[in-house]
């Protein structure tokens, strides 16, 4: 077996980026745009949902400050107060995923 083949069979495919579904947000388009890429990011390393919520977490404290809090799940109902233009709720694929800020 070739340098090349044996390369090929060690790097796994990359995953396919799931299309986002907004169902309801409070958030400006790019903030939006950053907290999908974020979910994508943090879906194609972790398949654990607490560990994608945690990347979520910790990327939007370290990027736009503290306390940000995020739920991932295929099923749970929420009852949440937020930040003011600091939530939303969405889906990747069959995954929902609810990021809000508090203060």
């Amino acid at each position: 077996m070739s340098d090349k083949q044996a390369e090929k069979l060690e790097t796994p495919a990359p995953r396919e980026k799931l299309e986002a579904q907004i169902k309801s947000a409070d958030m400006t388009d790019d903030m939006q745009q950053e907290s999908i890429e974020i979910a994508q990011e943090a879906m194609a390393k972790f398949t654990i949902e607490k560990d994608i919520a945690q990347h979520i977490k910790r990327t939007f404290d370290e990027r736009k400050g503290p306390t940000w809090h995020c739920i991932v799940g295929r099923n749970f109902g929420s009852f949440v107060t937020h930040e003011t233009k600091h939530f939303i709720y969405f889906y990747l694929g069959h995954c929902a995923i609810l990021l809000f800020k508090t203060q």
